[in-house]
């Protein structure tokens, strides 16, 4: 499916893997979920997906390989959950694990991988779910594939041209 195997924080370094664009899937690591989204080729604008009830790795890989599939992703990003002071706590560390498996290529997607700084994403997708006047329920359904969103168009912003 996909290039070389490479787990990045460098947006330059995840766009030099990806020299002719390409799909990219967005994910929003949960304890319970994960979040999807991916965006256009041309790398302009992130759509929310579905959520993921987040199981066993195989489970979810063999989730986001179809999804892989049927849109022709050419690399994944990863939100990482730092804290507010910018370090890394439990939570990032099961984010960059999840990455370490996704690019291996004996049980992984074998894609570039691209962990992204996800500090203020769910209040950002909270608040925009809000404005389309959600339930409450409504928002509980859509805030992790909501909030992948916000994750995966911060980075393609940065990757088509903004300030790498």
């Amino acid at each position: 499916m996909a290039t070389r195997a490479l787990i990045t924080e460098n947006a330059a370094e995840f766009r030099d893997a990806l020299p002719d664009g390409g799909v990219l899937l967005g994910l929003d690591l949960g304890t319970k979920t994960i979040g999807i989204a991916t965006c256009d080729a041309g790398w302009s604008f992130a759509t929310a997906g579905k959520t993921l009830a987040k199981g066993k790795f195989a489970r979810d890989k063999s989730a986001l390989e179809a999804i892989c599939k049927d849109r022709g992703v050419a690399g994944v990003v990863i939100g990482l959950p730092l804290n507010m002071d910018g370090s890394a706590g439990p939570r990032a560390q099961a984010s960059r694990s999840f990455a370490r498996n996704l690019v291996q290529q004996d049980i992984g997607l074998g894609l570039p991988v691209l962990l992204w700084d996800e500090r203020w994403s769910t209040t950002s997708a909270e608040r925009d779910l809000i404005a389309q006047d959600l339930s409450r329920a409504k928002r509980a359904e859509r805030i992790d594939s909501h909030a992948a969103a916000v994750i995966l168009q911060g980075a393609i912003d940065r990757l088509a041209g903004g300030i790498l």
